[in-house]
């Protein structure tokens, strides 16, 4: 070739060689800076552009130094190949341009694709043109080292153009980061193939610019993507595109219809032919091997994903015990007709408090913990299940016998402190328990068990209970004191009595405390331990409780009026003093009644300060900086932690009666003197309750107490009768309840409400 020819493509190759060293130093760059650039794929299309560059730059070298053509030809049919397809497979590496699952079935459309052009350009515009000029089929000549030089890489290349036009069309609706690596890789494939073309002597003058500026246009597109690559925050992986079908279906069409048309011109089925429909019907074939590969994949994806959602919809999502659902169908398909079975209904106490006060995530870590004792304490074969919220069930193939066995050790491992990362937690359970033989349907069994709940929880908590025939009249009285209970303010039947607290030592009243009685016309006198259960559960806690506070300081404004110093004390309920607004309307009724503060003593037992000891501290900071004094009643029944005592906003405390119980009081002479030591320690009152026989009196007036109320001092009593106290020396001896005022029992029964 002359001079000039090699001058035009040692121009071409420097004019190259400028982008595509802009372009490699751009990929390089992404793989340190850029958003976790897999280096398997920026690496490669690097290493392709510089092989690239390097092969334009080799051939306008071995053509200055006037290597032969067949050469040149084979180097630059090499090169170029290997560099297309080693771009085209870094891009295969990158997931914004082909998912991991799709690079074979890419590469496969592209080969199919560049084997479909082929045929229908052989069979409309090559082989048809040679024929007429040589006279005889393309394939049935010698072929010459210069035609396999150049045939063998334009097909190459042609392929792996094939395979860049495919992924294009499926991304022809994703971020503009993969088309700019696709759109270069194009280029290059079209630059690189008219060079080859140039280097074999096709109008070297003509396609070596061209060439140089498709490949030059390609770097380009290839550092513009980089660039974008490294600003991006996150890969997007290109969903499926609904052009997939007509990827695969229009070449193949195109080359049957190719085909068809050779037949009816009545040109011959030549070696080219047959080679290219063996190739494509070859391809077909691992086309169809991918998909079948594929759908097993799916079918697997899809019976994995059937099983999920087939445990997610028989077990608790939270806990990973059985629900609902899953409990049902056991007892529909082994326990009906099946052997022995006992369900246990399990409801923890006092939960609700932990999720208004906590908040819900310590009640989910609580929730947690409890399907984890239960699973450990369950036996073998038998199902622990959450039913919803706080309840749970246990269903045990065993005789009622075995499972009060198995119901204790529940409640014990129920009951333990729950340390989480926030702090303890206490919470007890109850259970009720009936078993498969007591029900003739899978309703009535959830039922039995439901009502003996019911009956654990109204006979104190933190207990078992078994079903019995009689809990049917419990539940029908229980919705009858809610129902009468309803209206009770209104019409009058509720009533305060108060007990006398006294001083120990002189034995004359200091204080009093107001108990709450419902006397209903038909129902008779209620006991507290019935209906404030009932109130609580009804959300009628709060009216019950406004009621007692305005009727206790209206009499104590009367008491105070008439020139009797005394305080008196009224029972705070938990769910009352979860309110924020509750200081505020105790301070509100003081100002109505004109009583002073310090007069009015709330008591808070130590069951509620173990639900949530921070928020009641608030609420009861507020209530002691209004002047009103607080007392802890029930003190020693074991919930509280002394250390709590050094913090807790109280005034008083008041000895719980079991410290009193004893037959031999001498046996409760440590513990009266070292709670009362306490107290002076403090400088906190101590008020001793259930004291009953002079005995004790004189007990905790040797152990330097100064308060005490019970039977020996006194009955609850109308203020009528209670106002007659006042003044008068009392604690001789037990004094007689008066029989009009009914089932007027000692203040602890509220308390064990």
């Amino acid at each position: 070739m002359g001079s000039d020819v090699v001058a035009l493509f040692a121009v071409v190759a420097v004019a190259c060689a400028v982008p595509a060293g802009f372009c490699v130093a751009v990929l390089l760059r992404a793989v340190r800076t850029g958003p976790r650039a897999p280096r398997a794929t920026y690496l490669p299309v690097a290493a392709g552009v510089t092989l690239a560059s390097v092969v334009f730059a080799l051939v306008a070298g071995l053509r200055a130094g006037g290597v032969g053509d067949t050469a040149l030809v084979l180097v630059s049919g090499i090169g170029f190949a290997l560099a297309c397809v080693v771009i085209f497979g870094g891009l295969l590496m990158l997931p914004t341009i082909v998912p991991p699952t799709a690079r074979a079935s890419r590469v496969l459309d592209g080969l199919l694709l560049t084997a479909c052009a082929f045929y229908v350009a052989w069979s409309l515009i090559l082989e048809p043109a040679h024929r007429a000029g040589r006279g005889g089929a393309l394939l049935a000549m010698d072929l010459d080292a210069d035609c396999l030089a150049v045939t063998v890489p334009m097909l190459v290349i042609a392929a792996v153009l094939g395979g860049v036009l495919i992924s294009a069309v499926h991304l022809w609706r994703t971020p503009t980061t993969a088309l700019a690596g696709l759109a270069g890789a194009a280029q290059i494939c079209l630059g690189a193939g008219t060079v080859v073309l140039a280097t074999a002597g096709y109008s070297p003058k003509v396609l070596a610019p061209v060439g140089g500026c498709l490949l030059g246009a390609g770097f380009v597109s290839m550092a513009l993507g980089g660039l974008r690559a490294q600003r991006a925050r996150r890969a997007q992986v290109p969903a499926p595109a609904a052009a997939g079908v007509a990827i695969s279906t229009v070449p193949v069409a195109a080359a049957l219809a190719a085909c068809l048309w050779r037949l009816s011109t009545g040109a011959p089925l030549d070696r080219g032919s047959v080679f290219v429909a063996t190739i494509i019907g070859g391809l077909l074939a691992a086309q169809q091997g991918l998909s079948r590969r594929d759908i097993r994949r799916y079918l697997a994806r899809l019976a994995d994903s059937e099983a999920h959602f087939r445990e997610m919809a028989h077990t608790d999502a939270l806990t990973g015990l059985a629900n609902r659902r899953e409990l049902i169908r056991i007892l529909d398909t082994e326990a009906v007709g099946g052997p022995a079975c006992v369900l246990l209904a399990i409801d923890l106490d006092g939960f609700k408090y932990i999720n208004d006060v906590r908040g819900h995530d310590v009640g989910d870590d609580v929730l947690v913990e409890v399907a984890r004792r239960l699973r450990s304490n369950v036996r073998p074969g038998d199902c622990a299940a959450r039913l919803g919220g706080d309840e749970f069930a246990v269903l045990m193939w065993a005789k009622p016998s075995e499972a009060t066995t198995v119901a204790e050790r529940i409640l014990g491992v129920l009951s333990k402190p729950y340390e989480l990362a926030s702090g303890s937690v206490f919470v007890s359970a109850s259970i009720g328990m009936a078993g498969c033989a007591t029900a003739d349907s899978i309703d009535s069994l959830l039922r039995n068990a439901d009502l003996a709940l019911r009956s654990a929880k109204v006979r104190g908590k933190n207990r078992y209970e078994s079903y019995d025939a009689t809990y049917d009249e419990l539940v029908s009285r229980r919705s009858d004191l809610e129902q009468e209970l309803r209206g009770a303010v209104e019409r009058g039947e509720l009533m305060l009595v108060y007990q006398p607290i006294a001083t120990v030592a002189e034995g004359y009243v200091a204080g009093v405390e107001a108990l709450l009685r419902w006397h209903h016309p038909r129902l008779g006198s209620v006991s507290p331990a019935e209906f404030i259960p009932v109130a609580e559960e009804a959300g009628l806690i709060h009216e019950l409780g406004t009621f007692v506070v305005h009727e206790a300081c209206h009499q104590l404004s009367r008491w105070i009026a008439d020139g009797h110093d005394l305080w008196l004390s009224i029972n705070a309920s938990v769910r009352e003093l979860h309110t924020p607004e509750y200081a505020h309307r105790v301070v509100e009724v003081l100002r109505t009644h004109r009583v002073p503060a310090e007069k009015l003593v709330i008591e808070v037992t130590e069951h509620a300060m173990a639900l949530d000891v921070d928020q009641l501290k608030d609420r009861l900071s507020a209530l002691r900086e209004a002047g009103v004094k607080v007392a802890l009643d029930d003190f020693g029944s074991g919930y509280s932690s002394l250390n709590l005592l050094r913090t807790l906003p109280v005034d008083i405390l008041k000895i719980d009666h079991a410290l009193l119980d004893a037959e031999d009081t001498r046996s409760t002479d440590p513990l009266a003197d070292i709670v009362v030591e306490l107290g002076k320690r403090l400088q906190l009152d101590v008020i001793a309750e259930g004291v009953v026989t002079p005995g004790q009196r004189d007990l905790l007036h040797g152990c330097g107490c100064r308060y005490a109320q019970g039977e020996l001092f006194g009955w609850p009593l109308p203020a009528e009768r209670v106002e007659a106290l006042f003044g008068e020396q009392i604690g001789g001896s037990p004094r007689i309840p008066a029989q009009s005022v009914g089932s007027v029992d000692s203040a602890r029964e509220i308390r064990q409400s």
